[in-house]
C-alpha cells in the first residue's frame, strides 16, 4: 500500500545544529500516529514536515508516492491538511463563523455551509454555542470549535500539536473520550503529538518515539509501550511512576 505521506532521507538543520535525521518515515492511511519524545526531541519540527508547513535541510517528502517540491506546495494539496494546535486561536466571531471558516475560503455555496456547521455542532456537543462570540468561551469549548474546525473540511490528514495538554482533567477527559469516536466514525487518518502518554496510549494505533532527533522506535502502539528497546525504555521508564500502562 502506498504510504500517504513518506519522508525519505530527511535530516533538518537550524542554527548549525542537527534538530532532525529521519532515513525513512511514512504515514499510513487510516491510522492515528502518536508521536512522543523528550522535551527539544523534534516533534513539532517533524509534524511542520509532515504537514508541509516547512521543509527539510534535505531529503524527500512523498505525498501518495508523488514528490513534493519544497517551498512549492499547491494550495490543492494544502487543502487536504488540517491543523489543531495547542491554542485554539480563534477569531473575533461567532462560533457559527469560526468553524464555518474553511468552508468559506473555499466558496462552499451558504446552505451547504449550515447543513455541515450544524452537523459539526452536534458531533461536538456544542450546538447550543453557535452564536456565542468565540473568544468568551471556556477552554474545553474553545478546544471543541478548534477541532471542529478543522475537521469540518474532511481532511485527509489532520494535524495535532497537543490540543487536550492545557485543559484540566475531567474536561480532558470527556472531549478525549467524543474525539476518539468521530475519529473512529470517519475514519480520518491523524498524527498526534503529545508530551502525555495518557493521552497516545488512549487515542493512537501507532506509535513513533523520537529522541534526539531520531525517531528510535515506531510500531502499533501497545507494543511500543509493552515491549520499548534499549533506545527508547529510559523514556518511558520515567512514565512508570505514573501510568501503569508503561510498565
Amino acid at each position: 500500500m502506498t504510504p500517504l505521506i513518506e519522508l525519505k532521507n530527511i535530516t533538518y538543520q537550524a542554527q548549525n545544529r542537527r534538530i532532525l535525521d529521519i532515513p525513512e518515515f511514512q504515514i499510513q492511511e487510516g491510522e492515528f500516529l502518536g508521536i512522543m519524545g523528550p522535551n527539544g526531541a523534534g516533534k513539532s519540527t517533524l509534524l511542520k514536515l509532515l504537514a508541509f508547513l516547512d521543509r527539510p535541510s534535505c531529503g524527500d517528502i512523498l505525498y501518495q508516492g508523488a514528490a513534493v517540491t519544497q517551498g512549492d506546495v499547491p494550495l490543492e494539496l494544502r487543502r487536504k491538511f488540517s491543523i489543531a494546535l495547542q491554542q485554539s486561536l480563534l477569531l473575533d466571531g461567532t462560533v457559527f463563523y469560526n468553524i464555518a471558516i474553511g468552508l468559506t475560503l473555499r466558496k462552499v455555496p451558504k446552505q451547504v455551509i449550515k447543513e455541515k456547521v450544524s452537523h459539526w455542532l452536534e458531533l461536538f456537543g456544542i450546538s447550543h454555542l453557535a452564536k456565542k462570540n468565540a473568544l468568551y468561551l471556556s477552554g474545553g469549548e474553545a478546544q471543541r470549535v478548534n477541532l471542529a474546525r478543522a475537521m469540518i473540511v474532511e481532511p485527509e490528514i489532520l494535524f495535532l500539536d497537543e490540543p487536550f495538554s492545557a485543559l484540566d482533567f475531567p474536561t480532558k477527559i470527556k472531549l478525549m473520550e467524543d474525539f476518539k469516536q468521530i475519529i473512529s466514525e470517519t475514519n480520518t487518518t491523524a498524527v498526534f503529538v503529545s508530551h502525555d502518554l495518557m493521552e497516545v496510549h488512549y487515542l493512537t494505533n501507532r506509535l513513533a518515539i523520537i529522541v534526539s532527533g531520531e525517531v528510535q522506535q515506531s510500531g502499533p502502539t501497545p507494543r511500543v509501550l509493552e515491549y520499548p528497546n534499549s533506545s527508547t525504555q529510559s523514556f518511558l521508564n520515567e512514565w512508570k511512576k505514573f501510568y501503569p500502562i508503561a510498565r
